[in-house]
């Protein structure tokens, strides 16, 4: 993901910031001799966006699981975890000062410049940054058209300012201003399975007029699913299902809700078949136990 990040911000620059025009402007190396070397050989002024470190965001940190019901198991994913992005960001002029030259003005111009930009663009949105035209084919889609929280400027500033520069390698790397970025990042975590849906709910009741002593009553769940195109399957809402007993009379009917669910209650251990039609899908049918040994009574078009 910072990879297209860093593409995100170098299209900002470029688009928003006069002077900057090309994407050899715009660099993400370390600001050491290398880095002054090439921009002298550029010729032209040049913004070094380095990243400097990455610091997890607890103030943003929601502890849970969202839950997501698919066939007949439940998922779990734990809720983003949010990382802050530090960019220190340096303005460049390959001219060499003299009378009437003066680099550091030019400096000073481009850092305004690039701050503007990134206030007037915060939140940044990538979708927005990169409009009118569509973003990068590979963008993340979880972070397109979200708002990326951002601290431009933040008042305490780069703590390790000084030590950062005296890291860098070169006989000339004094301090320089900087413009300081904090952009906020959410971090997906992979989904896990956790446990079988529950597909059946069995009642027993006392009854004397039973041989032995008690009724039982099974409450069963599915959901119906569009077999006839490339997996996953997706699920079908407002397909008919209806449940008839093997003899042939049918006992009950519903209609799948927006996520493809049916239920049917209050049902006698034994037999069953299942009927199910859709627009577009010729009606078929399904033999079942219930309780079923398998615990899932899903429907599948075909």
């Amino acid at each position: 993901m910072l990879d297209y990040i860093d593409y995100m911000l170098r299209h900002l620059f470029i688009t928003k910031v006069p002077t900057i025009t090309s994407p050899l402007q715009v660099r993400f190396q370390p600001p050491d001799e290398d880095w002054q070397t090439y921009v002298s050989t550029l010729g032209r002024v040049a913004l070094n966006v380095y990243m400097v470190e990455l610091k997890e965001n607890r103030e943003m940190r929601m502890a849970g699981r969202a839950q997501r019901a698919h066939a007949s198991s439940v998922t779990e994913t734990p809720f983003p975890r949010c990382v802050d992005v530090h960019y220190l960001i340096t303005a460049w002029d390959p001219a060499t000062p003299g009378p009437a030259v003066e680099p550091t003005i030019v400096e000073h111009e481009l850092l305004w410049g690039v701050s503007s930009a990134l206030l007037d663009a915060d939140p940044l949105t990538p979708s927005k940054i990169y409009a009118p035209g569509p973003v990068p084919v590979g963008f993340p889609a979880s972070i397109k058209d979200t708002e990326l929280p951002t601290s431009v400027l933040p008042h305490d500033g780069f703590a390790k300012h000084a030590e950062f520069w005296g890291t860098m390698a070169g006989s000339d790397n004094p301090w320089r201003p900087a413009v300081i970025l904090i952009l906020t990042l959410p971090v997906t975590l992979p989904p896990f399975a956790t446990f079988p849906m529950v597909t059946t709910l069995i009642t027993e009741y006392q009854s004397t007029a039973s041989p032995t002593g008690f009724d039982l009553l099974a409450d069963i769940g599915g959901t119906v699913f569009d077999g006839t195109v490339p997996p996953p399957f997706p699920p079908v809402s407002g397909a008919s299902v209806a449940v008839f007993a093997i003899s042939g009379p049918q006992l009950a009917g519903t209609t799948t809700d927006g996520q493809g669910r049916f239920s049917f209650t209050a049902l006698v251990p034994g037999n069953y078949q299942l009927r199910f039609s859709a627009s577009g899908h010729p009606a078929q049918t399904r033999n079942i136990t219930v309780p079923s040994p398998t615990g899932e009574y899903n429907l599948t078009f075909t």
